[in-house]
């Protein structure tokens, strides 16, 4: 509870003093509304269905898309740790795909499989790919030899080494990717709702922008802020229950 608190009080500031300087007329109410505006235009939109709806088309994407990257991504790049051939012939490529700005890939996607769910679904999840691979790949090659040698010492034979070693001190960053993949996808997924709008928040974004709903743009702006935030939450969560050994100190 006392950390919920001091984790709370600066948004609630932020408000008091935002409301405060609407209410004495410091702030030009057309570009930036009283947060007061800004609830009352959430719960008509939020009434209404509209946001509820694209944010879990929105949710849906991210989520799917993520799922569709990440779990190769994990695979690979524990391959890449572990197997030098693997290395070799996947690592230029993980580079180069990490160095290419992923919806440059967008036009070129809608052009091959058009402009539905699957150029969409593509591109979040190759974002989602790099990062989780690359995070995997740095897992296993940053793993102490020690360790291996221990295990090795106590009777653990090749097969073993992998459930007993590798994956227990993999997952701490093997989870530091997944976040970072899910932020990833929730950020690419919205992205290319405002460039190919048709549902989700980044529509509502662009829909509002083009109709200058200044209240209705702050409001999904927010809801995107509160939706990431979520979940990050959420897969913090399942970490602390999945790798209960990971210290406080490692992130």
């Amino acid at each position: 509870m006392k950390r919920l608190i001091r984790v709370s009080w600066l948004p609630i500031v932020a408000l008091l003093l935002w409301q405060t300087a609407a209410v004495a007329g410091a702030l030009n109410p057309l570009f930036v509304p009283a947060p007061a505006a800004l609830f009352s235009s959430a719960a008509a939109m939020i009434r209404s269905g509209e946001l509820v709806g694209n944010a879990a088309a929105t949710l849906g994407r991210a989520v799917a898309g993520f799922t569709i990257g990440s779990v190769p991504g994990i695979a690979i790049g524990l391959a890449m740790g572990r197997v030098g051939a693997v290395r070799q012939s996947l690592e230029p490529v993980v580079s180069a795909l990490n160095a290419t700005p992923k919806l440059s890939l967008f036009p070129l996607l809608m052009l091959l499989f058009g402009v539905g769910e699957t150029a969409r679904l593509t591109i979040i999840g190759l974002s989602s790919f790099v990062i989780t691979a690359i995070h995997a790949f740095d897992a296993v090659r940053n793993i102490h030899p020690g360790w291996v040698d221990m295990a090795r010492n106590y009777g653990a034979r090749s097969r073993d080494l992998f459930g007993a070693v590798y994956v227990p001190a993999c997952l701490p960053q093997v989870f530091t990717g997944m976040r970072l993949g899910l932020a990833n996808a929730l950020v690419v997924g919205i992205s290319c709702e405002l460039v190919n709008p048709s549902s989700g928040l980044g529509s509502l974004i662009w829909l509002a922008w083009q109709t200058f709903a200044t209240e209705r743009l702050y409001v999904t702006i927010l809801a995107t802020a509160l939706l990431g935030s979520g979940l990050h939450t959420g897969l913090r969560m399942l970490e602390r229950r999945l790798v209960p050994w990971k210290t406080p100190h490692a992130g």
